[in-house]
């Protein structure tokens, strides 16, 4: 099986953390994995996307035309990849900067106001991990264990106070 999530948004949202997470993820269940960033020379602000392959079988090329799985940080990113995920593909889309709703019968959309429960949390940079957990939990993939050993791994150890914080995001969007 081949699963390939296409994440884009703002640079500074976290895009490109998220794709490492679930890159990392893959990797710890032994599957092979893509993990293709992309980013605009302004980073902060400008444009950022991340192409993650995660496969039973070898990963010929890191380019995604189709997702299976898109996540839409800002209402830009919704606009342009809404139309190319696959039929019976999933979008979680970042509803508290995304006013727009997709009009496809052929995927399944879950909209959540990931900007503003960060806000709530008094740290809006954790959005990404909100939606990260909505989408784990959307998957059947959400494993408490699984997520301390991964965030363990791509959380930077001069961060690593960190952890406790993003796992608490991960929890409450697997409950929105």
């Amino acid at each position: 099986m081949t699963t390939q999530i296409l994440l884009s948004g703002f640079g500074g949202q976290g895009i490109l953390f998220t794709g490492k997470f679930l890159a990392y993820k893959g990797l710890l269940a032994d599957k092979n994995v893509s993990w293709l960033p992309s980013y605009g020379p302004e980073m902060r602000g400008g444009t950022a996307s991340c192409s993650v392959i995660i496969s039973d079988e070898e990963v010929g090329s890191p380019i995604i035309s189709q997702p299976d799985v898109l996540i839409a940080m800002n209402l830009p990113s919704f606009e342009k990849f809404e139309p190319t995920v696959k039929a019976g593909g999933i979008i979680i889309a970042d509803s508290s900067l995304i006013e727009a709703k997709s009009t496809r019968t052929d995927i399944d959309v879950y909209y959540i106001p990931a900007t503003a429960l960060a806000s709530e949390m008094g740290k809006q940079s954790l959005a990404n991990m909100i939606i990260l957990g909505k989408l784990l939990k959307v998957m059947n993939d959400f494993n408490e264990d699984e997520i301390k050993i991964v965030l363990g791994k791509v959380i930077p150890p001069k961060k690593a106070d960190m952890l406790d914080i993003n796992l608490k995001a991960m929890q409450l969007g697997s409950e929105n």
